[in-house]
């Protein structure tokens, strides 16, 4: 009985050993690593931003062109003949005048850009134009996309006996956004002829950053004025009918076009009539000579027009 128990304690022993040496399961060999453990936990906590949709673009253009740029795709019937092209855009900004006054906003609406300097220098469109312009504050152009977004307006005009014209008010639901985005709607709104697809760009100035920049307002193409620049604005006539221009237009069309603004136009100045008149097709290597002259010289002929503008207080304070 006394030699089993060494036995006994032996093989119990060897037991022990045994069960204590057994390698654990793989699972309990692994451990979590802390650094992907923490990753994993701060990607749940603070997801990445994901980028914006950028909106699809409102207006579209009949092509990429120039010329076709200056056509809604959705009206576009062909180009409109040189002959006709300039009439058209008359009673193109005519009509919105007009109409800007009948919904009495006619002192929120002024002349901008290329239309501006053509009201400088003889109060018609210039001749070479191919689209026009007009700006207007987005408090009211959030007024008119409220109330009159959409609507058809009718007019008839004398001109060689009567041109019956329907135009539309088209406003951009993305007028409201404050940053350019992709660019695609950088125009809040346009005043189309339905007939051919001919338009007038509106865009809405705000001051975009009121606390870092007071008194700064801008379109969502970068084109800025101080308040003391737009307003009072000032009245006057356009294409014979009333318009409004912005307070400091010549600031602003010095700022936007400087010296060089009217070369190689294919029109010259012809003071006797005050208008412009379309430079007479050239043969090839006079067009050439032509070019090479301005390539050299480049300066723009700066006629004084003498232009009569009455001022008026804007029923908006700067």
């Amino acid at each position: 009985m006394h030699t089993a128990l060494p036995f006994l304690s032996l093989f119990f022993l060897l037991l022990i050993t045994t069960s204590t040496a057994s390698p654990l399961p793989a699972a309990a060999h692994r451990k979590s690593s802390p650094k992907t453990k923490t990753k994993a936990h701060d990607q749940h906590q603070h997801p990445q931003p994901q980028p914006q949709p950028q909106p699809p673009k409102y207006f579209h253009e009949a092509g990429g062109s120039l010329e076709l740029g200056h056509y809604d795709a959705r009206y576009f019937q062909g180009v409109v003949p040189y002959e006709a092209h300039g009439p058209a855009l008359r009673h193109l900004i005519r009509s919105w005048l007009a109409t800007a006054r009948g919904l009495g906003v006619e002192t929120e609406t002024w002349l901008a850009h290329g239309t501006l300097l053509g009201w400088w220098w003889n109060g018609r469109v210039m001749p070479w134009d191919y689209d026009l312009d007009v700006q207007m504050p987005t408090a009211t152009l959030a007024y008119l996309g409220r109330h009159f977004n959409r609507t058809l307006h009718d007019y008839r005009f004398p001109h060689d006996g009567y041109v019956n014209k329907t135009y539309l008010l088209d406003v951009n639901p993305h007028h409201t956004d404050i940053e350019r985005g992709n660019g695609h709607n950088i125009i809040d709104a346009r005043w189309i002829d339905v007939s051919n697809g001919l338009f007038i760009d509106i865009t809405g100035l705000a001051e975009r950053d009121p606390a870092g920049s007071p008194g700064v307002w801008s379109c969502k193409n970068a084109h800025k004025y101080r308040t003391a620049e737009l307003y009072p604005v000032r009245h006057t006539e356009f294409e014979g009918v009333p318009a409004s221009v912005p307070y400091a237009f010549d600031k602003i069309l010095t700022d936007e076009y400087g010296s060089k603004s009217l070369v190689n136009t294919e029109h010259h100045w012809a003071p006797e009539l005050k208008e412009w008149v379309k430079d007479p097709d050239l043969p090839p290597q006079d067009e050439e000579t032509k070019l090479n002259k301005q390539e050299h010289d480049g300066e723009a002929v700066v006629v004084v027009v003498e232009k009569t503008v009455m001022k008026g207080a804007s029923k908006r304070e700067p």
